[in-house]
């Protein structure tokens, strides 16, 4: 059951939470000026579009991984970015440490919701603390507090949401109520996860006060402001955001079964690590459940072991269900533990670390419960050691894309240059007039192409000369990303679902290459190739799929022969209409009626200047399947002179 209201001494009361706005400080100002990270251009592109557009900063596109996308689709609606517009309104610019200044006061009200949860749901007063610490050792506070994405507001609009709502019922206050009320419809404002509050906060009501009709309509707050948005898009704008999220979500597959059972399984790692194992491990319970709480971590351990061979994981993974199976219990903390973690593994595909933010709390208050206060202090001690540590790691990470396109300034100051990167690298090259690569850009000689081996590249159809290179290896061993793709930090990868690495692997590569003088060599190109890949310009797979249009470049024959295009028109593909351009003219086209294998040929033409010729095939319709994000077109089996 919970535990009695504290009543803590003058001096705690009147102090307490001094302290505990002065260790956020502590935890934050070292970080102010963190690199912009992650999916910070993002958000940042919905402020730059409010200033023209207040009332819908998210009715913009931008190019992601090569392909324009409506920023309505985006997985948050758009508090984050109306907070975002309000400084870039002031200076006129994005500077990194006024916006992180900004961005602790979404620290301040977490921790500061925590402590008065703390002081509701802990038995004595010398608890609070150790709770509101525990909270703030967690490692995702520590590590995605100093960014600009969402999840620092949406945690802080949801902890001061349950914060005022507890205390509302307690005391039967209109005011706290009304309070609630303003915070939960900011979180559905700032995240669509934002609905698990309405079972969360009625578990609370049902067990105290549930006769109470307003704060019965209070619960219903965040959902009913997600819902209203919503609609005040599809009459304003005719689109309704969620419906664009929804196409993305099918047309990446991230909904795929595969996708929630990894993330399902990084969520229960993640889990193990909110607090430290060694605090999870000696958590206390119901005396007959203590066996089948082990029984149960370690078959789970097993099953993790059998799965990835990291003694991590499979600490991880038990720690989560042992956390997990300790929260079988009737009492509010426990059930708001399990309502959000099942909704999360409903919900979420990639399985980050930063989606279980909202249920630090009640995990950091049931360990003050349950666990022998040495062994509290050992695993703070620990956890905030560990968390700081990937939190400068972190730091060096995108700091390093931040110099990398500092040191490339005079180079984008004389020629062109194409990022193929997403994330913090890609948002200094554009401050310094570079511009993102389309899916099948086509450069020119003398254009510059920076890539970067992590950071979700495209592949490049161009011959390149390398100018510029560093390598990113922080020397602190341990990675929430990285090369190897094993952690499951931030997302989950087909290669691990660590919670984090202990590694001193690089984490990314990062290259700058200047694009040659192309010198073709073959008068036929197969697709398949390898040769012949330093000929494809555009729009041409290894697999022989072509998009839309494709660019090859030929080496003209020493004596006149046949120009040929051979394809492949296979039952699904809807186009139906070839036709094949040379160094810009139209020689031929052709419909066919039926799926199949053909053949256009163009007689031999003296007329065609030049030592090498640019081929370009297109076609009128193209589709796409659940597992491949490409556009496709046909099949092209080889094209040249023959």
């Amino acid at each position: 059951m919970d535990g009695d209201r504290n009543q803590p001494s003058a001096a705690v009361h009147r102090y307490s939470w001094l302290i505990v706005v002065l260790l956020v400080f502590a935890l934050r100002l070292p970080f102010l000026h963190q690199a912009i990270q992650g999916d910070d251009p993002y958000y940042l592109y919905g402020a730059e579009h409010a200033q023209i557009d207040p009332l819908h900063p998210h009715s913009t596109r931008y190019l992601f991984q090569g392909d324009l996308v409506d920023m309505r689709g985006l997985p948050h609606p758009p508090l984050n970015a109306w907070i975002l517009a309000a400084p870039l309104a002031v200076l006129g610019r994005v500077s990194e440490a006024p916006f992180h200044l900004l961005y602790i006061l979404w620290s301040l009200i977490a921790a500061l919701a925590m402590w008065s949860l703390a002081r509701r749901f802990c038995d004595h007063p010398s608890m609070v603390m150790t709770a509101t610490g525990l909270f703030l050792a967690v490692p995702a506070f520590v590590v995605n507090g100093n960014s600009l994405e969402a999840d620092l507001p949406f945690l802080a609009m949801w902890m001061a949401a349950i914060a005022l709502f507890v205390k509302a019922v307690d005391d039967n206050s209109a005011a706290m109520l009304a309070g609630s009320a303003m915070f939960a419809a900011l979180a559905g404002l700032a995240a669509y996860q934002s609905i698990l509050l309405t079972p969360v906060l009625g578990v609370y009501l049902f067990e105290k006060r549930r006769r109470w009709n307003a704060a019965w309509v209070v619960i219903l707050a965040a959902p009913a402001v997600l819902a209203a948005w919503q609609l005040f898009e599809w009459s304003s704008r005719g689109v309704l955001p969620a419906a664009v999220l929804a196409g993305y979500m099918k047309s990446y597959s991230l909904e795929a079964a595969a996708n929630k059972l990894r993330s399902a399984a990084a969520l229960i790692g993640h889990a193990g690590w909110i607090v430290s194992p060694l605090i999870v491990f000696f958590l206390r319970g119901n005396q007959s459940r203590a066996m089948l709480r082990w029984i149960a971590a370690g078959a789970a351990a097993v099953c993790a072991l059998v799965y990835d061979a990291n003694p991590l994981f499979a600490v991880a993974i038990a720690g989560g269900i042992f956390l997990l199976a300790t929260c079988i219990r009737r009492d509010f903390i426990s059930l708001w533990i399990l309502t959000f973690f099942g909704g999360a593994a409903i919900v979420f595909f990639a399985g980050s670390a930063r989606y279980l933010l909202p249920i630090a709390a009640p995990v950091a208050i049931l360990a003050v419960r349950l666990c022998p206060r040495p062994l509290l202090i050992a695993g703070f001690a620990l956890q905030m050691l560990l968390s700081l540590c990937l939190a400068i790691v972190n730091y060096q990470h995108w700091d390093a894309y931040r110099q990398f396109a500092e040191s490339l300034k005079n180079d984008a100051a004389e020629h062109r240059v194409w990022i193929n990167a997403e994330w913090g690298l890609r948002w200094y090259l554009e401050q310094e007039g570079a511009l993102p690569m389309s899916r099948d850009q086509i450069v020119g000689q003398g254009d510059i192409v920076v890539t970067s081996a992590l950071a979700l590249p495209l592949a490049v159809n161009a011959l390149l000369a390398p100018i510029s290179q560093s390598e990113i290896r922080p020397a602190i061993p341990l990675r929430i990303i990285s090369l190897d793709r094993r952690s499951a930090y931030s997302a989950v990868s087909d290669r691990g679902l660590l919670p984090f690495e202990i590694s001193t692997a690089p984490i990314d590569r990062v290259r700058a290459e200047v694009v040659a003088e192309r010198n073709p060599q073959l008068i036929w190109i197969s697709p398949g190739d390898p040769q012949a890949a330093a000929q494809i310009i555009s729009g041409l797979s290894p697999d022989g799929w072509m998009s839309d249009k494709a660019t090859v470049l030929l080496k003209r024959p020493d004596h006149l022969l046949p120009l040929r295009l051979e394809i492949s028109i296979p039952p699904m593909a809807p186009a139906r209409h070839v036709q094949m351009l040379v160094n810009g003219q139209l020689v031929a086209e052709s419909t066919f009626a039926k799926p199949g294998t053909y053949a256009i040929s163009v007689p031999p033409d003296a007329s065609l200047n030049g030592s090498a010729l640019t081929v370009t095939l297109t076609v009128d319709a193209t589709f796409s399947v659940p597992t491949d994000r490409r556009r496709l077109g046909i099949v092209i089996i080889g094209v040249g002179f023959r």
